[in-house]
């Protein structure tokens, strides 16, 4: 199990280690994987800030490098977002994450998933540390499940 992310304000971060911590996954910011990180890799999540609607460049081009690794690999996506109608209108990150891991051959085990920040910096909202726990821990049982 590996988290991969990238960050802008350190939202994002703290979900994905949050996330990691809780199921004993290694947890990577994307700028930092190397072809060996993904040997032996049966589930990945990936996590980016929403810019505009998609995820960091950072994270397209990983997604792009990376893109015959995720073939019949199990996948989760997830981002952090504003509540906001302005964002409806592009979309979330985490829904582009999610398609482009699919079109990759990558298996989505849980719809993508939000998390909420109180500002364009942040802070994020109370709860969602709490619940991104609860999230990557649902991940992990229903693959165990399965």
């Amino acid at each position: 199990l590996l988290v991969v992310y990238d960050s802008t304000y350190g939202n994002t971060e703290k979900i994905a280690k949050t996330a990691g911590d809780s199921v004993g996954a290694k947890v990577i910011r994307t700028s930092d994987v190397n072809a060996s990180d993904l040997n032996a890799v049966d589930l990945i999540i990936v996590g980016s800030p929403t810019l505009g609607g998609r995820p960091t460049l950072t994270v397209q081009t990983f997604l792009v490098k990376y893109l015959a690794r995720f073939k019949g690999m199990d996948v989760a996506a997830f981002d952090t977002r504003l509540p906001a109608k302005w964002v409806r209108v592009f979309g979330y990150a985490a829904n582009k994450i999610s398609d482009g891991l699919k079109k990759s051959g990558g298996n989505p085990v849980v719809p993508p998933a939000g998390f909420f920040v109180k500002g364009r910096e942040g802070p994020l909202k109370d709860g969602e540390i709490e619940r991104a726990a609860v999230w990557a821990k649902a991940i992990a049982e229903n693959r165990k499940a399965g």
